[in-house]
């Protein structure tokens, strides 16, 4: 599978540059969701294949629209970016758990996968500018049904790559993360393997409830750091699934509080 990843370091930009960069970041972002609802994705629904082919269009489409909206933020300055160990992304069955520090966590994951499957909240559904792309690609609705477990579980077994963030929302700066058994459930009842992702933004910018325009007095730097692959089924064998959920649940969570603390010395 066709991976985009790079370390990628630069000057800082002007204050005022940056906010000027990061409000046309969020026009375009708003602009390319209604062009790829209203013109693209229909253009792409007159090609020829079956469901899972247009399935896949859709994804592929989104992911390299992904990584050039990257490549704009970074050519304008807004922010530099380092991926570590992209290469082990994208594999079928895999269960891609991620800790959601910022906005554009889904996008930069989504950039380096060509063809990956993900839980997204319930608003993005309703959502005019994101809504299209969404629904075009089939990514899954996190409105807290078991319908959803089930579905997810099911996207798994079929050999799709899926990504989820346990935490359901942005992480407050300064906390550490807080997850929801709902991950780990689906990950034994679909995954073949479970690889965490420890995401960092320095200094922090784009979180919850934090306005676009308060942004940070430089460029700030994406880190996202590919961990070791987990067996879903050593928790499994450890008993009943209430048990063996609650088990991976901690070690992820002791997983990336662990790698997180790396990262403290750089942040403060």
């Amino acid at each position: 599978m066709e991976l985009a990843a790079h370390t990628l370091k630069r000057p800082n930009a002007p204050w005022l540059w940056r906010l000027i960069a990061t409000g046309l970041s969020f026009v375009l972002f708003g602009l390319g969701g209604l062009c790829l609802r209203l013109l693209v994705f229909p253009l792409l629904s007159l090609l020829p294949g079956d469901a899972a082919t247009h399935r896949r269009r859709a994804r592929q489409t989104v992911s390299r629209l992904f990584w050039l909206f990257v490549q704009f933020m970074y050519r304008s300055g807004v922010l530099t970016y380092e991926v570590e160990g992209a290469e082990r992304l994208g594999r079928p069955g895999q269960l891609i758990i991620a800790n959601h520090p910022s906005l554009i966590d889904v996008v930069v994951l989504i950039a380096l996968i060509r063809d990956a499957n993900c839980v997204v909240k319930q608003s993005l559904w309703d959502n005019p500018f994101t809504r299209g792309p969404i629904r075009a690609a089939q990514y899954i609705s996190n409105n807290g049904s078991a319908e959803m477990l089930d579905e997810a579980a099911s996207a798994l077994q079929q050999g799709q790559t899926l990504i989820i963030f346990p935490e359901g929302t942005r992480t407050t700066p300064g906390q550490p993360p807080q997850f929801h058994r709902g991950a780990a459930a689906i990950a034994l009842r679909g995954a073949r393997l479970v690889t965490p992702v420890v995401i960092s933004v320095t200094p922090t910018t784009l979180t919850k409830a934090e306005p676009w325009y308060r942004i940070p007095s430089r460029r700030f730097h994406f880190q996202l750091r590919v961990g070791e692959d987990i067996d879903p089924q050593q928790f499994a064998a450890q008993g009943a699934a209430p048990i063996a959920s609650r088990r991976l649940n901690d070690h992820l969570h002791r997983h990336f509080i662990k790698e997180l603390a790396l990262d403290e010395p750089t942040q403060a």
